[in-house]
């Protein structure tokens, strides 16, 4: 074999081994991307770390500073729900006076407010109309007794004016039922209602 054989053999090979490798990815050692880890050596009894720049770490110097007292942010106060009793009106209006501030002790049956309330006006305009109807259902069922009685009318008539003063009856006890339940007093009309502590 010739010298110029044994080149373009060996190129040849040469050639075919780089068109092989070609299709293959090269993976890239992760450790050689990451950077080296910071070689830290403090000094023995020293608090002091060196640096390689210190000039872009300047020291401040601790010195006293007055301060304000009060801090003026933005936040919400809320009471200890656990050391709270809800006070309940079922009559609802405008509060006229407030006998309790926030913080206060209650005991139980402490007024704490009082409140105006249509409510409680509507109850007694309505407690008033059903105690007016039962004198007329009243008055009408007397006279019916008597007109029976002499046969003027007849006895059906006499039914209907009994049923009538019933049902005036039954809504005289609903609406002084309703004034209770909103915490009125039938004996002192009036729209203001005291709201104390229940329990």
């Amino acid at each position: 074999m010739s010298h110029r054989f044994l080149l373009e053999a060996a190129a040849a090979i040469i050639l075919c081994i780089s068109l092989a490798g070609c299709d293959q990815k090269v993976k890239a050692d992760p450790r050689i991307e990451e950077p080296p880890l910071p070689d830290v050596l403090p000094k023995p009894g020293s608090s002091s770390v060196p640096v390689d720049h210190p000039e872009l770490f300047p020291l401040a110097i601790a010195r006293p500073h007055d301060a304000v007292l009060e801090l003026n942010v933005t936040g919400t106060v809320t009471a200890d729900v656990s050391r709270n009793v809800p006070v309940v009106s079922l009559a609802s209006g405008r509060v006229m006076k407030i006998h309790a501030r926030l913080g206060d002790e209650v005991t139980k049956g402490q007024l704490i407010m009082r409140i105006q309330s249509a409510d409680i006006s509507g109850a007694f305009a309505d407690y008033h109309k059903a105690e007016a109807d039962e004198l007329l259902a009243h008055a009408q069922l007397d006279r019916a007794r008597f007109l029976c009685g002499t046969g003027a009318i007849a006895h059906k008539d006499l039914e209907f004016a009994q049923d009538t003063d019933d049902k005036a009856k039954v809504d005289v006890e609903a609406a002084a039922d309703h004034l209770k339940v909103l915490g009125a007093d039938i004996q002192r009309p009036s729209a203001l209602v005291d709201i104390g502590r229940q329990v």
